[in-house]
């Protein structure tokens, strides 16, 4: 069968089409109707208030009319394009078919296995077992949890400062973002968190050097108690896009493998050719003891997620993670496809092409803006770091970029606790008209901003 059609041919547009202004009468009522019903945990519509009613590619239409240029890609889900027809059909036969079989082995579900096998990092292929539980990504961090406690003995737990790997107990224990947990403190006990490094020319005079952060790994590890793993992010998304120093992930390996700890690389965003590989691990050479994947991985944004380990750790017995939606065949097939999509049409080379024009295109931006400090990333997760005159985290600035882009039809996201990183991570399938034309209004948004912003002044209010 055909891998069709082409990523050109899979969008509504190669360029914003706004009918309205933003938020437009519809979107108005319905998020009206929104906030009159739903919780108050919904958090995207606050900075991008405007109601979907459908995707296709690397745009997405608004209920008023408007068609956007899409840079967010489902925070990272959306990796082969919204409703990618190859995909979607897969999926559409397979819930015609049989959706839920909880872990009874089926075709579609050995398929899948063996497609996730097969990308799996370093020498995992071949050498692995895949754990399904639940059907988002924090879920397979829970399962790691568990796998490295019950292959170690050990209770403790290892991870990094500014590091974000879900909303569960034992995951949000993990995630280095005090704002996120305060209120619901205690997490899980013997939990450390250590330093991220950032490479030489990112660092602040109090960031550790990589070979301070590997020290103090080192000396968690071999401490009395020593934790059972060391989870890691190989890029930090939501911390704001930290790239590591070379030597990182090895010296964590080689540390994990001399103190009988885990290493688990966590995935969730970089995955499934999101930085130009399979796995962000890829570009260190570095095989960990276990995985963790979620978002992408469903192929078009069908809920799926899966802990990938080293076949000697599966010691564990049936039902030791378990979860209902542990069998969703329609997911799997379309992660299967949407494999198959990005290896028919070389989107790994194409992640790797498209991240290098938008960083280009940002550092463009910052020789003409006194107030980006840093551009970085790796493939499709890039993101530009904003900085006030005197230094400080720019948040604001980043907020109004990301309304004003809106307002002209291209949707950006941030990053970082400060919320000072503009981060940008469209689908793989992104045409090169859409980048260019998309990076006009990024470009343009923050040169008229800069214009506006006087020593003294402050970003000015909506409005102003």
């Amino acid at each position: 069968m055909a891998v069709d059609p082409a990523p050109r041919d899979l969008h509504f547009s190669d360029r914003p089409r706004m009918e309205t202004e933003v938020p437009g009468p519809r979107s108005r009522e319905l998020l009206g109707r929104q906030a009159d019903l739903e919780a108050n945990t919904v958090a995207y519509p606050r900075a991008l208030p405007v109601a979907m009613d459908a995707a296709r590619g690397a745009t997405i239409r608004d209920v008023d009319g408007n068609v956007y240029l899409d840079f967010f890609g489902g925070i990272g889900v959306a990796n082969v394009g919204h409703s990618n027809p190859y995909v979607l059909e897969g999926a559409r036969d397979q819930l015609e078919t049989l959706a839920h079989t909880v872990d009874f082995p089926s075709e579609p579900r050995l398929a899948f296995l063996e497609a996730l096998d097969r990308i799996a990092p370093g020498t995992l292929p071949g050498n692995s077992r895949i754990a399904f539980g639940g059907p988002t990504g924090t879920n397979a961090v829970e399962a790691s949890i568990k796998l490295a406690k019950y292959n170690t003995g050990r209770n403790g737990l290892l991870s990094f400062e500014r590091g974000y790997h879900g909303g569960t107990a034992g995951a949000l224990s993990l995630s280095g973002w005090s704002s996120y947990k305060s209120d619901y403190e205690p997490m899980l006990p013997d939990v450390v968190h250590v330093p991220y490094p950032r490479p030489a020319g990112q660092r602040s005079e109090t960031d550790e050097t990589l070979e301070d952060v590997l020290s103090e790994v080192r000396s968690v590890l071999r401490g009395e108690d020593p934790p059972a793993g060391v989870w890691v992010e190989p890029v930090q998304g939501s911390g704001g896009v930290v790239v590591p120093p070379g030597g990182f992930l090895a010296g964590l390996a080689e540390i994990t493998d001399e103190y009988g700890a885990l290493l688990v690389v966590d995935e969730i965003q970089t995955g499934m050719g999101r930085t130009g590989e399979w796995f962000a691990c890829d570009h260190s050479g570095v095989t960990p003891d276990a995985v963790t994947v979620g978002k992408a991985v469903g192929g078009i944004g069908l809920p799926l997620s899966a802990t990938v380990y080293r076949e000697e750790l599966d010691t564990w017995g049936p039902s030791a993670h378990a979860g209902t939606f542990r069998g969703h065949l329609p997911a799997m097939v379309a992660g299967t496809r949407a494999i198959e999509y990005i290896e028919a049409h070389d989107l790994l080379d194409r992640a790797a092409e498209l991240g290098r024009y938008l960083r280009d295109r940002l550092r463009e931006c910052g020789r003409r803006c006194p107030f980006v400090s840093d551009v970085r990333g790796r493939g499709l997760l890039v993101g530009a770091e904003f900085r006030d005159r005197d230094g400080a985290p720019y948040s604001s600035f980043v907020e109004e970029v990301q309304a004003r882009c809106l307002d002209r039809g291209v949707i950006v996201w941030t990053a970082g606790i400060e919320g000072h990183v503009l981060r940008l991570l469209p689908p793989l399938v992104m045409t090169d008209e859409q980048a260019r034309v998309g990076m006009d209004v990024v470009a343009d948004v923050v040169d008229d901003l800069a214009a506006e912003v006087t020593d003294g002044a402050d970003v000015p209010p909506r409005g102003g």
